[in-house]
């Protein structure tokens, strides 16, 4: 891969795709997508919204909100499901792991649809895939 940042849907779309195909060809412990701090509108505290791909699961922080948000974007996906919450006492929300046995495309897929539906981000946002 060459290009590690993306802001429009089909760049972003490439750009997940192309990090979870690399990220499961090395065998990665994990691949990390952060949004760009300056695209982060979702006035969600001091860390902008992050997924992590970790072989075949999906990992990402949510409030209650976008817990929500999150179960009703997976009713979409079939192939794809909550395998574990986890909120501690120390943190306010609650760490996501979703099994996502799926293609290098569908993970994008999701992962685009979770930043703008979950996080509720503006089409406009800025990603960047930060470790492999």
């Amino acid at each position: 891969m060459t290009r590690f940042d993306a802001a429009t849907e089909d760049e972003r779309l490439k750009l997940f795709a192309d990090a979870a195909a690399a990220h499961r060809a090395r065998s990665g412990d994990v691949m990390t997508v952060d949004v760009d701090p300056d695209s982060d509108d979702t006035e969600g505290g001091e860390v902008p919204p992050w997924i992590q791909l970790a072989g075949t699961e999906l990992i990402l922080d949510c409030t209650d909100e976008e817990l929500e948000r999150l179960k009703s974007l997976l009713s979409e996906f079939p192939e794809f499901r909550i395998g574990e919450l986890v909120s501690p006492e120390e943190a306010e929300g609650t760490n996501a792991v979703v099994t996502a046995r799926s293609d290098a495309n569908r993970v994008a897929g999701f992962m685009e649809r979770a930043f703008r539906e979950v996080y509720e981000l503006d089409e406009a946002y800025k990603a960047w895939v930060t470790a492999i």
